[in-house]
Order: C-alpha cells, then structure tokens, then sequence
C-alpha cells in the first residue's frame, strides 16, 4: 500500500501519524521457519541482506516496514544504506548492519488487510518484535508536532494514516498521506555527460526522466550528491549499459554531448522545485533504489 503527496502537516483527530522513514520498502514474513523479505515490486531483499533471514518473526505472520541504517545520532541514514547496495559513495559493502522498522500487519493467521489500521497497529505491537525489528508508537492527533520535530532532526517527512482504513495492498490510497520535509522523487537514468577535470575518468553528470505514456521524459541532469566511490562504482555501470540512441522521448537540453545508457538504473534525487519546463532545480543524487525502472513514472513522481 503507498501513500498519497500531501502539501502540509495537519492536525485531526481521525488520524494517526507516523515517521516517514529514510530507507528500502519491505514485506516481511515467516514461513515454515523461514523468513522471506521481498520489495514493493517483488525482489528478493535477503541477498543484499542477509541478516534478515535470522529476524525472530513467529511464524505465519507477515508485517509490512523500511530497511532502515540508523547513524551515531539515531537518525535514518540512506546514504549508510547504501554501502550494502553498491554506489554508496563511502565503500560499498561496508559491514554496515540494518534494522527493519516494522508498521503494519498483513497476515496473522488470517488476512489482516481489511482490519481497520487501529486493529492491525495493536496487533503489530502484541507481537512483541525484538530488536533489530523496531516498531515505533503512531502520534494520535497531532500531525503538525511530529512534523516540526522531525524536521528539527533531518528526518524525511511523515506519514498519516486514517483511523478505521484498511490495507489495499499494491494500490496508492488517500488514507495515507505523506508529507515530506525535504522534496525527493525516484528518477531512471538514460545517460550521463563525460566528466572533465578531476571527473574525467568517470562522468559530470547523469541524465535522468520519469516514464509517461509516450515513454521516458526527461526531467534533470545530477551532478551533486556523488562522492569519489560512488562516481566510480557508477561509472562502471553507466558503461556496461551504453547505447547508441537515445531512451528520451524529448530533446535533453544539457550542456555537453551525451552518452545514452540503457534505463536500467532507479536513483533518489532530492531537489528544490520543478521548473515551469517540468525540469528538476538543483537536483542532488540521494542513493540508488532498488526498483523497477519502469515504476518510476511521471503520474506517481512527476509535478502535482
């Protein structure tokens, strides 16, 4: 179940808010005594983590939650995230260990979705998770604190969820609303501009778009965010994925001659604005998503 963008904070007694948490989507279960963790699109998550596969879930249950890397100062991190996923930009691989931040309830011995969110609450706390699974307390009420008091520490955003809904799973509802500190969109890379200087042996930026109906429509060219790793680790990527046309459906106006890649990488981007052109504003790369590309498209991720 996804959440709709919501423009601001609110308070209501109807519903209940949580973090919006920094990291990768994840259902997961116990069956038989084994655990499976797959993404919101199918994929195996017990590869890149495999720690998962010992989390203490009682068997015949399913919970629904974000991978999450918490740093020194108990704040979400992605960026730690994404050394176990490759263009980490501070080593990839580091033995950097997850939690997996538990919200929702989808099967306890039954079909849990068409309980109401209360329900399914109270029975993700009766569980009794133990650490590394870690389930933080819903704010009744008061949206507008927890928002102030997660942009006070960095956080993403928040998210409401309407007393009494159930879960649709698969479908994005309006019984759930994410309101977001910083502005981020998941965007598919279709190419990148040589580097020159100390980026020469590896790129200046990469071209990223958002699909709509007539195919990948270009949105911004990110050069910031990328450390000295993760320019290499995505450099070498970028190669094993080069094409001779163009994947954009529109002109790409960068400066430079571009080099076109196959769309098969989903980055975060975090960004100022959209433009009156529909291009992103100071655009900054956040970490890579493991996603399918073709979910990142102009009707979830694009302008409101």
């Amino acid at each position: 179940m996804l959440a709709t963008r919501w423009p601001a904070p609110f308070e209501d007694e109807d519903w209940w808010f949580e973090v919006k948490w920094d990291g990768y989507r994840a259902v997961v279960g116990s069956a038989d005594g084994k655990i499976r963790a797959r993404s919101r699109r199918g994929l195996d998550l017990i590869g890149p983590f495999p720690e998962l596969a010992q989390l203490d879930i009682p068997d015949g249950v399913v919970i629904d939650g974000e991978i999450t890397v918490f740093d020194d100062e108990g704040r979400p991190s992605f960026s730690l995230l994404q050394r176990r996923t490759g263009f980490g930009g501070t080593g990839t691989g580091a033995p950097v260990g997850v939690n997996l931040v538990a919200f929702d309830v989808l099967f306890r011995g039954e079909d849990f979705t068409s309980k109401p969110y209360e329900e399914r609450r109270a029975a993700l706390d009766d569980l009794g998770l133990e650490a590394p699974i870690i389930v933080p307390d819903p704010t009744p009420t008061h949206g507008v604190h927890l928002f102030e008091a997660v942009k006070e520490q960095g956080v993403e955003g928040v998210v409401a969820k309407r007393l009494g809904s159930t879960y649709h799973p698969g479908r994005r509802s309006g019984d759930w609303r994410k309101i977001s500190v910083r502005h981020r969109i998941r965007a598919v890379v279709g190419g990148y501009l040589p580097g020159e200087g100390g980026r020469s042996s590896t790129f200046g930026s990469v071209l990223v778009g958002l699909y709509a109906p007539e195919g990948l429509r270009w949105v911004a060219a990110v050069g910031s965010g990328f450390d000295e790793s993760a320019l290499e680790e995505f450099s070498k990527a970028l190669h094993q994925l080069e094409r001779p046309t163009s994947p954009f459906v529109d002109d790409v106006n960068a400066p430079g001659l571009p080099v076109w890649v196959e769309p098969g990488i989903v980055i975060t981007v975090e960004y100022k604005e959209w433009t009156a052109e529909n291009h992103l504003r100071a655009p900054v790369y956040k970490g890579v998503e493991l996603a399918d590309p073709e979910t990142a498209t102009w009707a979830e991720e694009g302008p409101d």
